[in-house]
């Protein structure tokens, strides 16, 4: 059973599963819990402590599942609420915790509160749960404001009265299809307090907590004045993103969190203008953790890397909460691929660069960010080194993005493709009907099957150093690190427990003083008397 360590969440690395992507177990071409109940076993032996699963709730999948038409039901793509709590149960028996999304800033438009709320017209009492709005020009012919949807286009859908006239607008920071909720209606409030028990009840540890930063919207929605609003989403305040009033609702749910035992957590995804405003959302009565989107999207530089550290420490650090650190996720390109391309290209990259740089790196930075101090996230299949597939036909694509904006932002798609387990089947071993997304043939060798035991392969740099994370006593949880004076280039940091870690992020050889007896390395180092060569784009784990 799992064990009820005090502060799990402060050091612990969480898998994130997405579930139409990670194992099929009816043979449908698409993911279920009963894969991933199937492939807990592998979890367990690769070395995580917790898996966070994407959304798998009733809906209509117009965006992969992150449009919930009913947050108490599993889709039947997916299977029953039975197997999520088979799920669960055989989890926690091999010590995983287990987090699940929760998707409060929109719902489905098939969600019943939204049918009804169109369906009933402009007197509908419903509609005060979503934003509604009349238009504006002489017959209510254009949108309520200038807001613009992340997935591109307008943030705002015209609606047909019963009687089949033009009616009002209704708001969607994303697709038409996911109306956001209005969190100034009490009922909204008191509607996700009850589906956390719902889960909590279920068995769940926590919850990742999408768009966590968009919950509430200023007064008024005002006008930003300007088109282009993607390009200052995550460097500029907008009005629909990481409003003050947001933290209220966090300490409501942190109160319904602490209700239970076991040391349930929430996780925040929040993309904010800076790390200080990501650390309101972990203050000590707000959620445990929030994402290091800042981190996720520094190329690989020493002078970079060492800044965002220092950073994302200090912003931490005053309001106790531990730092986390992640490299890729369902919604940017794998860094396997980034960093296999030239710096400023950002996460969304539609070309593959150079594999085996790109490997080389991706390498070196899991090792950096396994050192750092604080809570990691792996997100499936970089543990075997995937890249993303950027030559997916456009008839293949699914992403709702690419459909819109001319294709703006729209190639997640490539970061999603079913994960391979076997050399050979008709989808390496996902599962036997096919795959939902093609896979490419070079899978076949980047399969489970093929890296295990192979000492050479990423799948086995990743479990060694897992086992080592968990057994070294300065490894996990903590505030700081102690910088080391190394070569222009070279980040090298100590921390408690006699642990030297030295990243050369260069693509040339450097030569440093040998800190101690090698535990780990992501290359071929080579080892003098008193100096130690790191090959280009390298990390060591050390101790002295």
């Amino acid at each position: 059973m799992t064990q009820h360590t005090a502060d799990w969440w402060r050091d612990a690395v969480i898998y994130q599963v997405y579930p139409r992507s990670f194992a099929d177990a009816n043979g449908d071409g698409m993911g279920d819990l009963e894969g991933v109940r199937s492939r807990l076993p592998y979890l367990r032996e690769l070395g995580v402590d917790a898996v966070w699963l994407s959304p798998f709730y009733a809906s209509p999948q117009a965006d992969a599942g992150y449009d919930v038409a009913d947050y108490r039901a599993v889709d039947p793509m997916f299977g029953t609420v039975e197997h999520a709590e088979a799920l669960i149960r055989d989890a926690h028996e091999l010590d995983l915790r287990v987090i699940v999304d929760v998707v409060p800033n929109h719902s489905s438009d098939q969600h019943e509160w939204f049918k009804r709320a169109v369906k009933e017209g402009p007197d509908s009492p419903l509609r005060g749960r979503y934003h509604f709005r009349a238009g504006r020009g002489a017959d209510g012919e254009l949108p309520p404001n200038d807001w613009e949807s992340i997935f591109g286009g307008p943030a705002w859908t015209r609606t047909t009265n019963p009687d089949g006239s033009p009616g009002e607008w209704y708001l969607h920071l994303f697709a038409p299809e996911q109306p956001d909720f209005n969190w100034d209606h009490p009922a909204v409030a008191d509607e996700f307090r009850s589906i956390l028990r719902f889960w909590l009840d279920l068995g769940v540890d926590g919850f990742r907590v999408d768009v966590a930063h968009g919950l509430v919207k200023a007064d008024g929605l005002p006008d930003i004045g300007g088109r282009d609003q993607l390009k200052l989403l995550g460097n500029a305040a907008m009005p629909f993103f990481d409003q003050d009033g947001v933290h209220e609702i966090y300490r409501s749910w942190r109160r319904v969190l602490d209700e239970y035992p076991g040391e349930r957590i929430a996780v925040a995804e929040a993309w904010t203008p800076t790390v200080d405003r990501t650390a309101l959302y972990v203050r000590p009565d707000e959620l445990h953790q929030a994402f290091n989107f800042q981190y996720l999207a520094t190329y690989w530089d020493a002078t970079a890397l060492r800044e965002v550290i220092d950073t994302s420490l200090e912003a931490m650090r005053p309001v106790g909460a531990p730092a986390t650190w992640v490299l890729s996720n369902h919604d940017v390109t794998r860094h396997a691929t980034r960093f296999a391309n030239p710096a400023g290209l950002g996460t969304q990259l539609r070309t593959p660069g150079d594999r085996e740089l790109g490997l080389r790196r991706a390498h070196a930075a899991t090792l950096l960010m396994l050192a750092l101090p604080g809570s990691a996230y792996v997100y499936q299949g970089e543990e075997l080194g995937l890249p993303d597939v950027t030559d997916l036909p456009d008839e293949a694509r699914q992403d709702p993005s690419f459909f819109r904006a001319a294709g703006q932002d729209g190639f997640r798609d490539g970061c999603r493709v079913p994960i391979p387990w076997t050399r050979d089947g008709s989808s390496y071993g996902f599962g036997g009907g096919g795959s939902w997304l093609p896979q490419p043939s070079q899978w076949a060798e980047l399969s489970v099957e093929a890296q295990s035991g192979d000492q050479g392969s990423t799948l086995e740099l990743y479990r060694g150093a897992l086992a080592l994370r968990r057994s070294h006593p300065g490894l996990g949880a903590g505030e700081s690190v102690e910088w080391r004076a190394a070569p222009e280039g070279v980040l090298a940091f100590a921390r408690e427990g006699g642990f030297v870690c030295t990243a050369n992020t260069t693509g040339e050889p450097v030569r440093i003083p040998t800190p101690g007896q090698a535990l780990l390395s992501s290359g071929t180092v080579l080892y003098g008397d008193e100096f130690a060569e790191l090959p280009a784009d390298t990390t060591v784990w050390w101790q002295t």
